[in-house]
């Protein structure tokens, strides 16, 4: 749906909407008090500002985005080790429970939030609870703290796609200079501990040059910071633009993986022993589903694969015109998340499978998750396949679309809390929203030099502990607590029926009331007692020191929930029910709803 040629065009809904608030203007500021009557002219205004706000040139683009977003690495590295270790097609029952009972719901929940304020999540959960407007912030914070190491991958899968098209596949020998001759093995070495394959010493001693620990850092990786150079600049001319890039790059890096996904696939079925593979990754374990943990597992990959928490999602979503169908895109975007996840594992464990044949072992002893899986296993998976040279650089490629199109989302967080803030003031000094954008970039780009180091592994599996496993779910409970049970799910459905001419059904409201928070509390109060400190292979503990910082990390986002509810106390009259129940003022047509807004409302949809 073209909203005009600059992507600014004054929607009918807008319009309409504003001819309500003239008409009745005169009317409704009569009836008020001075001080209600001045907080409407304010919404009056507010609402105007907001009509200049850019907006997805089609709903495809929006669409493209989540997906691209919601569908990344964590696809093919995560989900299918997750899947075979916690029983095979057995963990598909909860995984799918977990998908329509927490997943579903709260990223409608997030697209309602983000489309209808039209704001950031900072100044929407402002908006919508005041006494949790820390969480907004909190959500920005870790998304652009995950993107400063986050792009470190994009680095690796360049590193790698350079050297694809090398005459012979740099790591499927032990005939280099960087491999360890006497421990080095052409495949995989099994039960032979003191062994390594050649893809892990050229992963360890090539690409990385590995210290033996975070206290070595060892200087910087020179053709690393090259290459960080280059992915933030990607990243930059794919976004300087805001929407209107974006919107426009993700119809290739959206859509270019599933082209291979399925040229991959297609391939690696018809290899010898593929259907072991297959079969090892699906066959069910019943016995699995009686564990509490698997159950916490699935509830945890759905809910950190669709992007939960993170802002990015509220954010794209406030892009939207006004009217667009939320609900359909929120079915799209999760069930083509999922659809992708299972793909993937088809994709990976044909591939194990095949490598275990060739070299006689059990695919216990290759199958892996994480960097290893896609910088160790398939490279060496490579190496044996016919075409070698064209499936390698292809792969790689993949893992770029994969990761920028969740990269794009990350750091748009950020420039939309800036912009939704501070944009007059900041504009004044960068003159444009591109040198913004250059910005965060640079500051990311920054962030990100302690992982291109000797000793940068040890650092980026510190920070993805502390940022991906530690502090998300705190955010998303008091994210799900902010919106469901304080704003609550009868304000919830006045949103949506305001956006898509009725209420959410009951399964929606029945999840956002009680399911989903009790999920999301059990994830969490698992998290805790199951927590382990962070390590790196299986061997490399980290220092306490190293601990002491991890914990830092963690709390440079969660610090933002308390400190902001202090404030939020501390500047506000009233008593703490009083704050509690600050609602939020509709932006459409008022007599649309079945209740109107309080003075109450009003005056906190104005405050700024």
């Amino acid at each position: 749906m073209v909203v005009g040629a600059d992507n600014k065009t004054v929607s009918t809904s807008s319009k309409f909407t504003l001819q309500q608030f003239e008409e009745k203007e005169g009317v409704e500021l009569d009836k008020m008090t001075p001080g209600n009557a001045e907080a409407m002219r304010l919404a009056k205004a507010d609402h105007r500002s907001t009509e200049t706000r850019e907006m997805w040139g089609r709903r495809l683009e929006f669409v493209l985005a989540s997906i691209g977003y919601a569908v990344g690495l964590g696809n093919v590295w995560r989900f299918p080790y997750l899947c075979y270790r916690s029983g095979g097609g057995a963990f598909l029952i909860p995984y799918f429970i977990m998908l329509f009972l927490c997943g579903i719901p709260l990223l409608f929940m997030e697209f309602t939030v983000g489309q209808y304020t039209r704001l950031g999540p900072v100044h929407a959960l402002a908006k919508i609870c005041p006494l949790f407007k820390g969480v907004g912030l909190a959500t920005v914070v870790i998304s652009y703290v995950l993107c400063t190491y986050y792009n470190v991958l994009m680095t690796w899968a360049l590193y790698y796609l350079l050297h694809s098209f090398s005459p012979s596949l740099p790591w499927q020998s032990c005939n280099n200079t960087w491999n360890a001759v006497g421990n080095c093995s052409t495949g995989f070495p099994g039960n032979a501990t003191h062994l390594q394959s050649a893809s892990q010493q050229f992963f360890d001693h090539k690409v990385l040059e590995m210290t033996k620990g975070i206290e070595h850092a060892g200087g910087i990786r020179w053709e690393l910071f090259g290459l960080l150079v280059l992915a933030w600049a990607i990243v930059y001319f794919c976004i300087f633009k805001g929407v209107k890039s974006t919107g426009k790059v993700v119809y290739f890096t959206a859509t270019f993986p599933y082209f291979i996904l399925f040229a991959l696939l297609i391939n690696n079925v018809q290899l010898p022993g593929a259907k072991d593979g297959i079969l090892f990754f699906l066959m069910p374990n019943w016995s699995k589903l009686l564990e509490v943990q698997v159950w916490v597992n699935a509830a945890a990959q759905v809910f950190n694969s669709i992007g939960i928490s993170f802002g990015s999602m509220i954010s794209m979503a406030s892009y939207n015109k006004f009217n667009n169908n939320i609900l359909r895109d929120t079915f799209i975007v999760s069930l083509a998340n999922s659809a992708t996840s299972i793909v993937a594992g088809f994709v990976i464990f044909s591939a194990i499978g095949y490598m275990a044949h060739i070299h006689n072992l059990p695919i216990d002893d290759i199958a892996t998750d994480g960097p290893g899986l896609v910088f160790v296993v398939y490279p060496e998976v490579f190496s044996t396949m016919p075409v070698s040279q064209l499936w390698a650089p292809l792969f790689f490629i993949m893992l770029l679309c994969l990761g920028l199109d969740s990269q794009f989302a990350m750091v748009e967080v950020a420039v939309t809390f800036i912009m939704d803030g501070f944009g007059k003031k900041v504009l004044q000094v960068f003159k444009r929203k591109e040198l913004i954008v250059l910005a965060v970039c640079s500051l990311g780009f920054l962030l990100g030099i302690p992982h291109i180091t000797r000793g940068g592994i040890y650092v980026f599996q510190l920070m993805d502990h502390y940022t991906a496993v530690v502090s998300l779910m705190f955010l998303a409970f008091f994210e799900v607590l902010a919106i469901t049970l304080i704003f609550g799910v009868r304000r919830l459905s006045v949103m949506v029926e305001n956006m898509l001419g009725k209420k959410p059904n009951l399964f929606f409201r029945v999840c956002w009331q009680f399911l989903s928070p009790m999920l999301v509390l059990g994830i969490l109060i698992s998290s805790i007692f199951q927590y382990t400190p962070a390590r790196y292979g299986k061997s490399y503990t980290y220092p306490f020191w190293a601990e002491v910082v991890g914990w830092f990390i963690s709390l440079i986002s969660i610090i933002w929930i308390p400190l902001g509810a202090v404030h939020e106390l501390w500047t506000t009259e009233g008593s703490l029910l009083q704050r509690l129940k600050k609602s939020i003022t509709p932006t459409v047509d008022l007599e649309s709803v079945s209740e109107k807004p309080s003075a109450e409302s009003i005056a906190l949809f104005t405050a700024a």
